[in-house]
């Protein structure tokens, strides 16, 4: 069983096994392993499987998030060479059943609509860049989601010439018996059809699998910057949060940054591992003072979201932050990175009218501040937002609504369970 993200989505390196009555997590990545919660139910047992080490890739790297895009491959081979270990794994462990990715081609011996059936996967490696750039033949249903050049070109300086992506999902689709996929028929309905029709078994969604807000626990930065959202009115600040595997070049930051600034508005800019405090451009944090608000690292993001002095998202476009921010009702400013779906995922969120995308250059994928500051605007201010605004807020009915969604889950087919 194949588990996946939406329709346009590329997972993350990892698996689910269940064994009769009980479950594994088989989680690839030992730093991971204690990022997870402590009060997991005692049915979890986590199974530790160090990563094996390759040339050029560094020694303390474990997961995408700490690699630029050209040492991405290495962490591929060595994900790859994981193999044996799973394989040993397996035969001592008593699985039922396995839900896995793409990354782990090797395993069974999805992308989804737009990538089209096993067949054409196969000769993904041979088609031109150009070919990503119009839309598949096989999409039957109105759509304009389609990759950018600059978006093709940059993937494919991550991808394992000994094991393309493109391979890697189409032996993931081909030996499984089912696919899951994290999205439900009330926002994808027509995409899901078709991916069934193109990989000829069973597709089922999982539901958004929305997660559930925690209140803060007394962390004294969120404590900070709570009573400086207290102080601002009901939904004019922004929220830029662009995860943690956006690389923006130091070229490109001094435009971000002057596009925030040039938009007027008030702000929360998280900034994360990759830029780094040092390109944010001089002088910058003095002249928005009082306006602007900058975080440095991981942040609190579902509770920074839910507050109600928060009315926009400058978002990466990953699926798992849309499904938060259009939980709790807020429209997006679409800054789709260059790294796997993030850009077929901000051309669907803006055709389904809930925010809109950052004008970039089609070849290189420059954007200019002046693109920043007035799609900010766009989605939070002015008139020709209002309907992105309102659809927004619509959409907590579908992602925000936990008994939805658990239903799904709650109503996976039996033959699916046994599969």
């Amino acid at each position: 069983m194949a588990c996946l993200r939406p329709p346009h989505a590329i997972p993350r390196c990892r698996h689910l096994l269940s064994s009769k009555g009980s479950s594994r997590l088989l989680h690839l990545h030992p730093k991971n392993l204690q990022k997870l919660p402590t009060d997991l139910p005692p049915s979890i047992t986590l199974v530790e499987l160090p990563l094996p080490r390759v040339h050029g890739l560094p020694d303390s790297a474990e997961s995408t998030a700490e690699l630029p895009t050209n040492k991405v491959p290495y962490l591929k081979k060595a994900y790859d060479m994981l193999e044996p270990a799973v394989d040993e794994f397996l035969q001592r462990s008593g699985v039922d059943w396995i839900i896995h990715d793409f990354a782990s081609h090797w395993l069974p011996q999805c992308f989804f609509s737009f990538l089209g059936p096993p067949s054409v996967l196969i000769d993904g490696p041979s088609r031109r860049p150009e070919d990503f750039t119009v839309i598949p033949e096989w999409i039957d249903y109105p759509s304009k989601v389609r990759f950018r050049l600059h978006e093709i070109v940059t993937h494919q300086d991550c991808m394992d010439t000994g094991a393309s992506d493109f391979q890697r999902f189409e032996e993931s689709i081909r030996g499984s018996k089912s696919v899951a996929v994290r999205s439900c028929s009330e926002f994808e309905a027509d995409p899901l059809r078709l991916l069934q029709k193109l990989y000829g078994k069973p597709v089922v969604p999982v539901g958004l699998l929305p997660p559930r807000h925690k209140c803060g626990r007394g962390d004294e930065r969120w404590v900070e910057l709570k009573r400086w959202l207290d102080d601002k009115k009901e939904k004019s600040v922004f929220y830029v949060g662009l995860g943690t595997e956006v690389n923006i070049s130091r070229e490109m930051m001094p435009e971000l940054a002057a596009g925030i600034e040039k938009s007027g508005l008030p702000f929360v800019w998280v900034v994360g591992q990759r830029p780094g405090p040092e390109i944010i451009p001089p002088g910058f944090e003095s002249r928005v003072s009082g306006r602007g608000y900058l975080w440095m690292g991981w942040a609190p993001q579902a509770e920074i979201l839910a507050h109600a002095a928060v009315g926009g998202f400058v978002t990466h476009c990953g699926w798992s932050s849309a499904i938060e921010a259009l939980g709790r009702g807020r429209p997006l400013i679409l800054f789709s990175g260059a790294n796997s779906d993030q850009g077929l995922m901000a051309r669907l969120l803006e055709e389904r009218g809930v925010g809109f995308e950052v004008l970039r250059d089609e070849l290189n994928g420059s954007f200019s501040s002046d693109s920043v500051a007035e799609t900010i605007r766009r989605v939070m201010v002015e008139p020709e937002g209002e309907e992105v605004r309102a659809k927004a807020w619509t959409m907590r009915d579908i992602f925000g609504n936990f008994e939805l969604q658990n239903e799904y889950l709650e109503k996976l087919p039996p033959q699916i369970m046994l599969a």
